[in-house]
């Protein structure tokens, strides 16, 4: 009777015979055919779908664990852990204008991938409260007095090292960076403060504080800081991972004449303060310039930088533009305004003999100001007073040649260079006025409608100030919202309008514009840039530090499984060597004599003679 033996490789001890009982000679061979080919789809089958379910297994838990690192970047309220030998610690002393204040950072240990950024988030105590400490005044209150610097900022270091444990000060990086308020005094009262700061404070503190960590920065240092921490928080330095995820070409700074690359779609931008105006956004494209004048202004509005642990990997290599514009400002644009008004109105009334705003009963007629509203302006003695008249269109045709707009190309206030904005695939963040204007007492915050905000705005000015009064009392408007908003809302909403739709020239219809105060409910701080950007070589310690674990852990990523590629040719090979096998076994059949015995084809297969009995 037939047989069909099945080696395949497999040990001595596996080979097994089949014998077809009550089945003709004649279909043996079909049988023999039928039994190894659903033998091997079977085997393929489960491969198969092993593979599948283990990848999708394991895929989906690499971007849940991916997706959970993310949430609690920006969710997390949980106290820090500072019992965990592995959790790293970062200080940033923000040294403004009227205060300092102390942030406190904290990472986990990175994971070993160079292509990767630290996961910084702010230390939080425990009753799970921001580690945040301030103090009055400003710094640079003390530049007739130097020396009592380190004394003054001595209770912010204080507090710090009461969070950071105490086993972690050596190793955890301080930087006190000055803003504004320094940046007005002279250059040897700015060193006189510095150094006070880089003798005293080793002396007393054993942070990791080197001359590099305590200087003034820049307003463009400043607004890079900004856009980093923004960014950082809306995880746009993450790799792309799906397919509707928004994306940019980009050239590398530096490597222009490279393929440009994709990556996900950084936000820009923009935050009016009661001072100045800063606007800041990604350059991905090579920019052209049109003169050598205006290049070499471009040179101090552009900045090009690596977030990378490896400055040779030119992943996270960004090159991005900021400006800031004094003057431009809520507050100031309308001390800019009266100052105006009032300088024409004086002449006027001196040359045409008119008496227009010397009394309330002849008011300078403001269409900046709502409806009804009385005010005056209050200069070198004198009283201009004004009445509104509610028109939001001709409040924005005043203000208009504030702007200080040129006829040159690609620039914007005052005409400044401003490099081309890509409208349509491009995304904006507003912050401070831009939310206040939108939000405050229109209730229009978040995704900006320029035609809705436009209609809303018109109707705020027109409205006498006595109803807008009412609805103030009745607590219609933002809780914070006080009289002050009030009284200059029309104006700031036609200044808000005017600076992002003609000076910074987005088009009426640009809808990527979200006004916010925080971002995932937190108020994002130019501090967590600064943090990310000056530890961003610290993942190489970690990297040479754990070699082993992280070779260890880049293999076990690629395994065989999770690899699909090296186990498919894997799983290949093995096949084919089975086909092999099986055509060697059919040529011997073939060879065989129909009327040998069955012992002596398998002894041509290589069966031992020893188990030839027990196969018989």
């Amino acid at each position: 009777m037939g047989r069909i033996g099945l080696s395949c490789l497999l040990p001595a001890s596996w080979h097994f015979s089949i014998s077809p009982v009550g089945c003709p000679r004649i279909l043996n061979t079909n049988l023999r055919q039928i039994i190894v080919i659903s033998l091997l789809a079977a085997a393929v089958s489960l491969l198969y779908f092993s593979v599948v379910i283990i990848r999708n297994k394991y895929g989906r838990l690499s971007k849940d664990k991916k997706f959970q690192r993310y949430l609690a970047r920006v969710t997390d309220v949980e106290a820090t852990d500072t019992n965990n030998p592995n959790v790293n610690y970062g200080i940033v002393v923000d040294c403004g204008s009227s205060g300092s204040r102390i942030f406190v950072y904290c990472w986990p240990r990175h994971n070993g991938n160079p292509h990767d950024l630290l996961d910084i988030r702010q230390m939080r105590d425990k009753n799970r409260k921001p580690v945040v400490m301030k103090i009055k005044p400003g710094i640079s209150e003390f530049a007739t007095s130097p020396e009592k610097v380190s004394d003054y900022i001595s209770p912010l270091l204080n507090f710090a090292a009461e969070h950071v444990p105490r086993a972690k000060h050596k190793e955890t990086p301080l930087y006190i960076l000055c803003t504004a308020g320094m940046r007005i005094l002279p250059e040897s009262q700015q060193k006189a403060i510095l150094e006070d700061l880089l003798t005293d404070i080793p002396v007393h503190f054993d942070f990791l504080f080197s001359d590099s960590h305590a200087e003034v920065i820049s307003g463009k240092q400043e607004g890079v800081y900004a856009w980093i921490g923004i960014n950082f928080v809306l995880g746009r330095f993450e790799h792309i991972e799906d397919d509707d995820e928004a994306v940019v070409e980009v050239n590398i700074p530096g490597s222009e004449s490279s393929e440009a690359i994709l990556r996900k779609r950084t936000a820009g931008i923009l935050d009016m303060g009661g001072v100045s105006t800063q606007i800041a956004y990604e350059v991905p494209k090579t920019v052209s310039f049109a003169s050598s004048q205006q290049e070499e202004v471009a040179k101090n509005l552009l900045a090009e930088f690596n977030l990378g642990c490896d400055i040779h990997q030119t992943e996270h290599v960004y090159r991005v533009y900021v400006a800031t514009f004094l003057g431009f400002g809520g507050n100031a644009a309308r001390q800019r305004y009266e100052d105006r008004i009032f300088a024409s109105t004086v002449q006027k009334n001196r040359l045409l003999g008119k008496q227009t705003g010397l009394t309330p009963d002849t008011p300078y007629l403001d269409p900046c100001l709502p409806l009804d509203i009385k005010d005056e302006i209050q200069q070198n003695g004198q009283t201009l007073y004004l009445r509104g008249t509610g028109d939001f269109d001709l409040c924005r045709e005043t203000i208009q040649p504030f702007m200080n707009k040129t006829n040159e190309t690609q620039t914007s206030l005052n005409g400044v260079y401003q490099p081309p904005i890509h409208f349509q695939n491009s995304e904006f963040y507003g912050f401070s006025e831009f939310y206040y204007c939108t939000e405050d007492v229109l209730r229009m915050g978040g995704d900006y409608d320029a035609a809705a905000f436009t209609r809303a705005a018109k109707d705020y000015c027109a409205t006498k100030w006595s109803i807008l009064r009412e609805r103030f009392d009745r607590g219609l408007y933002a809780s914070h919202a006080d009289l002050h908003r009030l009284k200059y809302q029309c104006f700031k909403s036609a200044w808000m309008f005017e600076v992002f739709h003609r000076g910074f020239s987005f088009p009426v219809n640009y809808r990527s514009l979200k006004t916010a105060l925080q971002v995932y409910d937190k108020e994002v701080q130019w501090t967590l840039g600064a943090i990310l950007y000056r530890t961003r070589f610290l993942p190489l310690r970690d990297i040479q530090q754990e070699t082993f674990r992280a070779s260890h852990a880049h293999w076990r990523g690629f395994s065989f499984v999770y690899n699909h590629h090296l186990f498919s040719g894997c799983f290949l090979v093995v096949l084919l060597a089975i086909l092999l096998y099986l055509l060697r076994l059919r040529r011997i059949h073939r060879r065989a004599p129909r009327s040998g015995s069955a012992a002596t084809v398998w002894l041509e297969g290589g069966l031992p003679s020893q188990e030839i009995a027990g196969t018989l």
